[in-house]
């Protein structure tokens, strides 16, 4: 299976680079976005999950499940989304895929206070929770030896560079 997993914070550039590579080569691979499935409010996380942490674990599962069953297509699969690692490693096994890159989509936190208020006009994002909430993803990519790839200082075109490296492998 050609998996590649996206994951990160807000403004990391994981849409932008996902979006990139979906528009410069159409039909080359499948997207598939964790978000498209809905963010509940939180009390709904809370009422139907128990929490917001629940509801994110148990949806990467869900979405990992599904991925395993389109994998076989032929044509490798970007999923991209804000989702913890251990929960992508721990749904991925549960799903029986091996055979998956995962990329944490990282920038310093002056970048993605620049994308988030200037970018997509957002400003309400770049708080210290999305600061807190990027720095535990690098800290759970460092813990798991996930590759951390660092998009502060690259163009979008080496970002879907990078990214199309490892499609093709």
């Amino acid at each position: 299976m050609s998996l590649i997993v996206l994951t990160g914070a807000s403004g990391s550039g994981k849409t932008t680079i996902a979006d990139a590579v979906a528009e410069r080569y159409p039909g080359a691979f499948t997207l598939h976005r964790f978000d498209s499935i809905g963010v509940p409010a939180m009390d709904v996380m809370i009422r139907e999950h128990g929490s917001p942490e629940a509801w994110q674990r148990d949806k990467t599962t869900e979405w990992m499940a599904r991925l395993a069953s389109v994998a076989g297509g032929g044509r490798p699969v970007l999923f991209e989304g804000q989702m913890r690692i251990a929960f992508i490693r721990e749904a991925a096994a549960a799903a029986d895929i091996a055979d998956y890159k995962l990329i944490l989509v990282d920038c310093d936190d002056a970048t993605r206070t620049e994308r988030l208020t200037a970018g997509r006009g957002q400003p309400e994002l770049a708080n210290k929770d999305m600061m807190s909430w990027a720095a535990y993803l690098r800290g759970e990519a460092v813990e798991h030896g996930c590759e951390i790839f660092d998009t502060s200082r690259l163009s979008l075109d080496q970002c879907v560079g990078h990214v199309l490296e490892h499609l093709h492998k």
